[in-house]
């Protein structure tokens, strides 16, 4: 199959949902096996969104995985997607690889998304593509300092560089970062992840 004709693509980055090695801060209230059907969920709930965007634009799908195997993914999500395995290395050099293989392949926009945001919907995704034609660098922060979302239309690997991953202060460093490189930057509305108990009130809201 042929993705030649493909210039924007979308990356979502998961985890095979393993009892015990996913959404391990749930554990304490949603027990092993709850928090693993969580990020099954969430993954499920993502990728449906994912989908409905492709009634809107033409976009490669691709989703790098952690946890389990090809076989195991296959079979969880079925075979027409398109799935990379991470690299090893902190979340940044992660992100970074997979950003520079996709410009490599000639894709010219690309968004990067994690599972644990249940507001990001099919409208802001379409709003980040589209500030893309524009812009070097589209985020969408996150209500606990980090950001749910990056797009660039280039590889920039000082972005994923020098980052305190995990902690309240990715978003406001990575914009440091982007001022410094003088890049032209958009920035999508501030949503919720779901990262902790208490941010389980979102998902039903």
């Amino acid at each position: 199959m042929s993705y030649d004709m493909d210039e924007e693509e979308l990356i979502i980055f998961t985890r095979y949902p393993e009892p015990g090695k996913t959404k391990t801060r749930m554990i304490p209230v949603l027990g092993e096996q709850g928090a693993a059907e969580l990020q099954r969920q969430m993954t499920e709930v993502t990728l449906e969104k994912a989908e409905n965007l492709k009634s809107d634009r033409s976009i490669r799908l691709t989703l790098y995985f952690t946890g389990g195997n090809l076989d195991l993914m296959r079979k969880w999500l079925g075979s027409d997607l398109i799935y990379q395995s991470q690299c090893e290395g902190d979340l940044g050099q992660r992100m970074a690889t997979a950003f520079e293989r996709s410009f490599l392949e000639g894709i010219k926009r690309i968004v990067m998304i994690g599972i644990d945001c249940p507001q990001l919907d099919q409208i802001i995704l379409n709003e980040a593509f589209n500030q893309l034609k524009h812009q070097d660098l589209v985020l969408g922060q996150a209500e606990d300092g980090g950001y749910y979302l990056i797009g660039l239309s280039r590889f920039i690997p000082q972005l994923f560089q020098g980052i305190d991953w995990g902690s309240d202060r990715v978003f406001a460093q990575t914009v440091a970062i982007a001022k410094q490189l003088q890049l032209k930057v958009s920035y999508l509305p501030v949503l919720r992840d779901v990262d902790r108990p208490e941010d389980l009130l979102i998902i039903d809201n």
